[in-house]
């Protein structure tokens, strides 16, 4: 490849993979809207940090994003606990440990430590989606021999999917 070319296939594939970790996330919406309004939960996806670079006027702005230091969720179910976790979602067949970074990492941690329930919710290209416990994450190569995940790994970790497909993340 010509130096300062940039290769279209890895664009493409770069397209296809934020578009399905985007579809993984509003699947994740759907489920907490359903809890939300059944009365079960109350659910806030983070905010990602931003940087206003320059304000281009009328209320209009050049930003850019900062890498996330918090989960991605965090809220109570009914009956008072508190709950956080992130979402990751691969289009490849191993979920890399490292995905969690150490700002997210040491949150989980504290919210753990307070009596929150945490953990990692993975999704994979086909389909599955897996609740990991925040002690089986951080620990993950004594529970699997390696710091990464697979989907054979994942079994006990399925979440079921409701009948109009969002992922039981919270049951």
């Amino acid at each position: 490849m010509i130096a300062g070319k940039k290769d279209p296939r890895r664009q493409v594939m770069g397209k296809i993979n934020r578009a399905r970790g985007q579809q993984f996330e509003s699947s994740i919406a759907a489920a907490l809207n359903y809890y939300e309004s059944i009365g079960f939960a109350e659910m806030e996806k983070t905010p990602e940090p931003m940087k206003i670079i320059r304000p281009m006027g009328n209320g209009q702005f050049l930003a850019i994003f900062e890498k996330r230091a918090q989960p991605d969720f965090k809220g109570t179910i009914k009956g008072g606990l508190s709950v956080v976790f992130e979402a990751k979602f691969t289009s490849g067949e191993r979920m890399e440990q490292n995905r969690v970074l150490p700002q997210q990492a040491k949150r989980l941690d504290m919210h753990e430590l307070l009596g929150a329930r945490c953990f990692v919710v993975v999704g994979f290209a086909t389909g599955g989606v897996y609740r990991i416990p925040w002690r089986v994450w951080c620990d993950m190569k004594s529970y699997f021999g390696r710091r990464y995940v697979t989907e054979a790994d994942l079994k006990q970790y399925r979440v079921p999917t409701s009948k109009v497909g969002f992922p039981k993340i919270l049951e």
